[in-house]
């Protein structure tokens, strides 16, 4: 249960009669309610409100059903309207009987740039005003529409129109100003002493799903004045009344602080196996989520594999010579870092993240794989017919640590893919263009595809050593909050809503490189604590 429905709870409660006990002393609500009929004779006989037409009383009979007899004598029984039961001291009856209903203009007058505001249901929402787009109107429009809707300290504005219906605003001294109103049903009292405002703003509260269900309309939603006059209030005596309002609004703030924590508690049962999942990449990337073994072979090792791995390539015109060109990065006497390009030696102490362990190193991106674009095709050669064609993969069909089809997938001529780019088991792909939130969304080949590329705003990642484990951890690395927010800095924004990552740029990253057999037991471990993750139920 949250906030909102505790509280209607509470409001429900209040309604029923069973928030506060029964004072066996107070005066039945009878009593209350022959005395406001005294009233609106009053009233009437003042000309200052019109007679009801046919007023009525509601009364249970001696069967506990529950009657309706109007002044014409005539009675039926309305057991079927009556929504819940109440205490023996209280009263049902229709508000008309209770409360002055009425509404504001339902004429347009002119606007004026400034004069009196002319409220309708969309200047005020869940008890406060919003005046940012209200219009005005002039003084002698002002004092028509006073006339026959004068609102005052008491009164109720309740929104009768459109989507936000049962939306209401109980003026107080500290909320008044003068207005008009349009659209807008007006609550009044009778006199004092009757109906405290701030039961019947509860009470209204509490009915709001009710008063939308009853909204009808051909455009536009609308309760009329008739269903609002002919509602069904509960009602108890006066100082019941206050008595609800006093404990409503003293378990206000209690509310509030449920609501406030239970938001809190949402939140995190939202976020936390993102949290989690970002947690164990993060630590394991910093060499924390398993222990280092000295008889391990240090980081240094694999990286002379791939260099090796590499001079191979090259020599069989595999890979450009290029590619051999690396940085050597290194810890100083002096605890900094520094990168050995070519004899020229640089401080980028300010570029490393973090501390690693001693048997591991950092390299950039460029030392392990090569970076590729898919396929680059023009929107004729695109087809959906799948026979003998290459399918193009986009952004879309990258989801984190995995690789999926759909039925929107398009296909392309054979002769239009170099077999390079095809796809290959434990190449990685992640988007090169795409959405704040989806930078280093990232995927891995799992099996070798002689019929499947990406397109060409998709990268692949292809390492030069082709190894499982390698894949894996660089998938992990990517996929941490470090290298996210790296990947992020680097980008240049492409349009409204899309980034542009860059190759170049991309290939610049800081990676922390494992010995070959701790990162093993990091990718195990990995694969572990995130089945885990996403088994668990909060």
């Amino acid at each position: 249960m949250d906030g909102k429905q505790l509280r209607n709870s509470i409001l429900q409660w209040a309604i029923q009669g069973k928030l506060v006990p029964q004072d066996p002393n107070d005066e039945p609500a009878s009593v209350l309610l022959e005395r406001i009929r005294e009233e609106k004779a009053r009233l009437v006989k003042e000309k200052k409100i019109k007679r009801d037409k046919n007023e009525s009383i509601i009364y249970r009979g001696e069967d506990n059903s529950y009657y309706e007899k109007f002044a014409d004598r005539k009675v039926i029984c309305i057991d079927d309207e009556i929504p819940f039961e109440i205490p023996t001291s209280w009263c049902w009856a229709r508000m008309q009987s209770v409360i002055d209903v009425r509404d504001g203009t339902h004429d347009t007058p002119s606007y004026v740039p400034e004069g009196y505001p002319l409220i309708t249901g969309k200047d005020f929402y869940n008890g406060f005003f919003c005046l940012s787009k209200t219009q005005y109107i002039s003084a002698s429009d002002y004092e028509i529409i006073k006339q026959r809707s004068r609102v005052d300290v008491g009164d109720i504005l309740f929104s009768m129109i459109g989507g936000n219906i049962g939306s209401q605003i109980l003026i107080t001294e500290n909320n008044y100003f003068e207005m008009a109103i349009k659209n807008v049903a007006l609550f009044k009292q009778y006199g004092d002493h009757f109906i405290d405002s701030h039961y019947l703003s509860y009470f209204l509260q509490s009915r709001i799903n009710d008063f939308k269900a009853i909204a009808a309309g051909g455009a536009q939603s609308f309760v009329s004045l008739k269903q609002l006059r002919q509602y069904l209030i509960p009602v108890p005596c006066f100082e019941e009344q206050q008595r609800i309002v006093a404990k409503f609004q003293k378990l206000l703030p209690i509310v509030e602080q449920y609501d406030n924590s239970q938001r809190k508690l949402s939140f995190i049962n939202e976020n936390i196996n993102s949290a989690l999942r970002k947690s164990v990449l993060q630590e394991a990337i910093k060499g924390r989520l398993v222990c280092q073994n000295p008889n391990d072979e240090p980081a240094s090792i694999l990286l002379q594999r791939i260099r090796e791995e590499k001079q191979r390539l090259v020599k069989e015109g595999k890979l450009k010579k290029s590619a051999l060109e690396e940085t050597v990065i290194f810890k100083g006497d002096d605890n900094k870092y520094y990168e050995n390009l070519n004899g020229v030696v640089i401080d980028i102490t300010d570029q490393i993240p973090f501390e690693i362990p001693d048997s591991w190193e950092w390299v950039r991106l460029r030392a392990l794989c090569g970076i590729t674009t898919g396929a680059s095709f023009k929107k004729e050669e695109v087809s959906i017919e799948a026979k003998n064609k290459i399918r193009i993969l986009r952004g879309g069909n990258i989801q984190p640590f995995k690789l999926v089809l759909k039925d929107d997938d398009i296909f392309i001529d054979n002769s239009l893919v170099k077999k390079d780019i095809l796809l290959r088991e434990n190449d990685l792909v992640t988007p090169a263009v795409t959405s704040l939130e989806n930078i280093c969304k990232m995927a891995r080949i799992e099996q070798d595809y002689s019929g499947m590329t990406m397109g060409g705003f998709v990268f692949i990642i292809r390492g030069y050593l082709n190894d499982k484990t390698i894949a894996q951890y660089l998938q992990c690395v990517f996929s941490c909050p470090t290298t996210i927010e790296f990947v992020r800095s680097i980008t240049n924004k492409s349009g409204q809503a899309f980034y542009n990552i860059g190759k170049e740029r991309l290939s610049n990253t800081l990676i922390p490189i494992p010995p070959y057999e701790e990162m093993d037991r990091i990718t195990l471990k990995i694969d572990k604590l995130l089945q885990l993750c996403d088994q668990r139920s909060y």
